[in-house]
């Protein structure tokens, strides 16, 4: 029974992969958007964190910090499953269209949505801007589309990604009243400040 299961679960992913994924002769402009949002888009997310953290409101630092801190720990529950359990890339079945590199690792689940939807949902949980998690849980979209386009990634990646990611957050939880009341106030803040003591001295930057 499980293992029906587990064939058919295979067999849309294959099909929904094929749907999404390039075909032999791909417009040019769509595939360098790809291979952009592919590189690029994750960069956005911690970019955002450091203008949050720079000019944003001082009280959702933590929240900040927290996100972080849950989304690395999403990455590393990623290792583990990758240990545990191989699923081969489209290139390695092989299926679909690969237009470009990529080294044969285990494609499930996909550390770039992984970290993307941990940031989104620690910024929903434990900050005020809750705009920007959405926004962030927005760019997850075009970066699985991305992947699932050059042929890295199944969509069973994405999907798997999600709870992997709410796991990491909710990992971190516990020690939000710590982080709150020790490591913000005793270490992250004044290291801050010591680093950035010429921007926030001329008001580049929030104290």
């Amino acid at each position: 029974m499980m293992a029906e299961l587990m064939a058919k679960l295979e067999s849309w992913n294959q099909q929904a992969f094929l749907f999404v994924n390039a075909s032999e002769h791909p417009a040019a402009s769509v595939v360098a958007a790809a291979n952009g949002i592919a590189q690029w888009g994750i960069f956005l997310v911690p970019l955002l964190l450091a203008v949050l953290w720079l000019w944003g409101n001082p009280a959702n630092r933590t929240g900040l910090l927290l996100a972080f801190c849950g989304a690395e720990i999403a990455l590393a529950l990623n290792q583990i499953i990758t240990l545990l359990w191989y699923h081969p890339r489209p290139f390695a079945v092989p299926i679909g269209h690969t237009l470009v590199e990529h080294v044969a690792d285990s494609s499930f689940p996909s550390d770039h949505v992984t970290f993307i939807a941990a940031i989104g949902f620690g910024l929903l949980a434990w900050t005020r801007v809750r705009w920007a998690g959405w926004l962030v849980l927005a760019v997850a979209v075009p970066v699985g589309w991305s992947r699932l386009f050059l042929g890295v990634h199944f969509p069973l990646d994405m999907v798997g990604a999600i709870p992997v990611a709410a796991t990491g957050i909710l990992a971190i939880a516990p020690f939000r009243r710590w982080a709150e009341l020790k490591a913000m106030p005793n270490f992250v803040e004044p290291i801050y400040r010591r680093l950035f003591a010429l921007p926030i001295a001329k008001g580049w930057v929030r104290a």
